[in-house]
This record gives C-alpha cells, structure tokens and sequence, in this order.
C-alpha cells in the first residue's frame, strides 16, 4: 500500500459512534486485518472502494457488529493532486482552464468520498502556466493566485457536506 491506512480506522470509529458503539475497542485490530487481507490474501491487483468497504461490512458482520456495518460509509485514502498534470492539460497561459479543471477534479474526488486532498506541485504549476524555465515575478504572481484560490475554495466549501482538508505538499 502507498500509504498509511488511518483513513480505514476513521472510517470504522465514525460507523461506531453513528451506531452509538462510542466504546468499541476492535478498530485497530479490524483496520489491521484489512491490511493484512490486502497485502497477502487478496487476488486483486486493484480493488475499488466500494468492494473494499463491503468487505469490511462483511468482517463487521462476522463478527457480531451488525449495526456498525450497517452505519458503515465509504472513505477515500488522501488523494495526492498533481497540480502540473492539471496545468499541463489546461495548457499554457490557460490559468481559466486550469482553475476550472481544479475545481472539477475536487468535484470528482468530494463525489466519491474524498476527504483529505494533497496538492502537489504548485510551483511547478505555475511555471507552466507562464511557460518558462526560469522562475521569474510572473510565477510569483500566478503562485499566489493557485495559492488564493485553493485557500477560497477551502473557505467556501459547504459545512453541511462532508468536510475536505486541503494540504499542500512542502516546496522545494
């Protein structure tokens, strides 16, 4: 797995406490069979969400916890986006296209469950939306309009959905 599995165990303590198990102590030992399940048992080189939860329902039920299972939602690992193969796609001096794509991908990915998105790339996004090599005041400025943006888009996200968290991956 490419990366960490708290996501599960998130997952698995909401489905507890909406069945108001707030005491239920087998999160980690579920969230770490899972893994296991994953790394060595599973025949599937790709499994989707939705198999993967129904699974996890599957285990709940097993194991007495009805309820849970059935309180259980699916949740999305953080999601890294690129935000060059974002720039690339709109184009050069397309910034327009570029936002737009942005707020399209975070559509997408809020659709399916994601809740954690970590943004990558943001210089390198800048520079190809100026076209250049060099980092010159133009990169600066289109910098700090993707950096507006996400921060406006956070903002005005609607409280009564589910939540999304923004990161954006350290610079060099």
């Amino acid at each position: 797995m490419n990366y960490d599995t708290a996501w599960l165990a998130v997952a698995i303590r909401r489905a507890a406490s909406a069945a108001d198990r707030h005491d239920f102590p087998f999160v980690d030992e579920i969230r770490l069979g899972i893994e296991n399940y994953l790394e060595t048992k599973c025949p599937l080189t790709l499994l989707p969400l939705p198999d993967l939860f129904e699974r996890v329902r599957h285990m709940l039920v097993r194991i007495g916890c009805e309820t849970i299972a059935e309180k259980l939602e699916a949740l999305a690992p953080p999601v890294p986006l690129s935000l060059v193969r974002l720039a690339k796609e709109a184009g050069n001096g397309f910034e327009l296209a570029f936002f737009r794509l942005v707020k399209e991908e975070l559509d997408e990915l809020h659709a399916v469950g994601a809740e954690e998105i970590r943004f990558g790339g943001l210089k390198e996004a800048a520079q190809v939306l100026c076209n250049t090599d060099k980092w010159d005041g133009r990169c600066d400025a289109v910098l700090a309009d993707i950096r507006n943006f996400l921060d406006e888009l956070d903002r005005d996200r609607n409280p009564l959905r589910r939540p999304m968290r923004f990161r954006m991956d350290a610079e060099r």
